[in-house]
């Protein structure tokens, strides 16, 4: 009985600490975040609005490109102007994350 207690114990700190690793809010139960990369030249007009996605399913099958060079190529952006990072996670099955790069 008390292994099983102290397992449990470790597993619920491992989970509480872990998020404190993460480069966004992360929420245990559901995640859904919008976050500023930042601007590459102060500018606020642009053009062109290219995105770039990538998934997680079970935090252990992550794919696609969701890079920043990505989303101004799917735009044909060539001047930066503003990146934009969202965050989607459910109960760390399933996990969706876009960048947004807005440009010329």
């Amino acid at each position: 009985m008390k292994r099983t207690s102290f397992v449990i114990l470790i597993l619920f700190v491992m989970v509480v600490l872990g998020g404190c690793a993460t480069p966004y809010p992360m929420g245990m139960i559901y995640t859904e975040v919008k976050a500023p990369v930042g601007a590459a030249d102060g500018g606020i007009s642009y053009s062109k609005v290219g995105t770039a996605k990538a998934t997680s399913v079970l935090g252990l099958v992550a794919t696609g490109d969701c890079s920043i060079k990505a989303a101004a190529a799917n735009a044909g952006i060539r001047t930066i102007k503003y990146v934009d990072y969202d965050a989607k996670n459910i109960l760390g099955v399933y996990g969706e994350y876009t960048t947004t790069v807005y440009g010329d």
